[in-house]
């Protein structure tokens, strides 16, 4: 077995049932640390250096950007107050007051409207799309953030449940109209080596010419079972017990349709109009 071909097995799981082939010539170390990649929760008490934090972050305004509009914005926080009142706004989320880093990396539609306004052009663009660009941006800088700071040996974890207590976050950030919180980001030294989470199979995820998921179901549940087998889930972990029971045969779908079962962050709708977003 080639490198490639157990870095592929390590993530995806022990077979590559679909047969698919790939290409141990292009191997190199950004495909080695991304197919390696773990979350971070846990980080050692070293400080990571200003210097550091912002040549990753000129690594990732680096990122591609939709028509080159630039809608990304990123507010460190390192305040100690701020970052508490965070940390402190969902028990879910009190872990990143130990994150050496924490940043919240944002959609900036607001930089745009005011150029317009400065220029004396209209926005002509005043409906959903507009907010999709811009989340779609931060996005695409904070995934590059990650890519770059793993490859020195930092840790990360993207946090989107900091949208649970939008309000709380927004205020605290004191974010203006037409700019949103997408997710925050905890960054550090990894305190352990964490696990490498088994991925849905290729066959799942790609679709050729045209979108096609006939085989889903059966894909899944047998996903369902080898990632059951590599990082079995514990009865007191299992989500809503209370509603649901435990699950002999739990797995991820039974997992994330539990979490999607129950209602989240309804508000954020009305709180993105409230930013000014015209969701038509």
């Amino acid at each position: 077995m080639t490198q490639l071909q157990q870095l592929i097995r390590d993530r995806f799981g022990q077979e590559n049932k679909s047969k698919r082939e790939f290409d141990d010539s292009v191997l190199n170390s950004t495909l080695r640390s991304v197919l390696r990649r773990r979350s971070h929760r846990k980080y050692k008490a070293n400080s990571v250096s200003v210097e550091l934090i912002n040549t990753l972050l000129a690594t990732a305004f680096s990122a591609p950007s939709k028509s080159d509009l630039q809608q990304a914005c990123v507010i460190v926080v390192d305040d100690k107050d701020r970052k508490t009142r965070i940390a402190n706004s969902n028990p879910a989320v009190n872990w990143i007051a130990n994150a050496p880093v924490f940043m919240v990396w944002c959609g900036d539609n607001r930089r745009i409207r005011k150029l317009c306004d400065a220029r004396a052009h209209s926005f002509a663009n005043d409906h959903l799309d507009s907010f999709m660009n811009a989340a779609v941006d931060a996005g695409i800088a904070m995934q590059t953030f990650i890519i770059a700071a793993e490859s020195v040996g930092l840790g990360c974890c993207p946090v989107s449940q900091v949208r649970d207590s939008i309000d709380v976050l927004s205020e605290t950030l004191d974010l203006p109209r037409h700019v949103f919180p997408v997710a925050g980001l905890c960054v550090g030294w990894p305190a352990q080596k964490g696990d490498i989470s088994m991925r849905l199979p290729l066959d799942v995820t790609v679709h050729n010419n045209v979108y096609r998921d006939d085989n889903m179901l059966s894909l899944v549940a047998a996903y369902d079972e080898a990632r059951e087998q590599s990082q079995p889930t514990a009865d007191e972990s299992q989500r809503h017990t209370d509603l649901y029971g435990v699950s002999n045969s739990y797995g991820w779908s039974e997992d994330h349709t539990r979490q999607y079962a129950q209602s989240m962050r309804s508000d954020f709708g009305q709180y993105i109009r409230n930013q000014g977003f015209c969701l038509d």
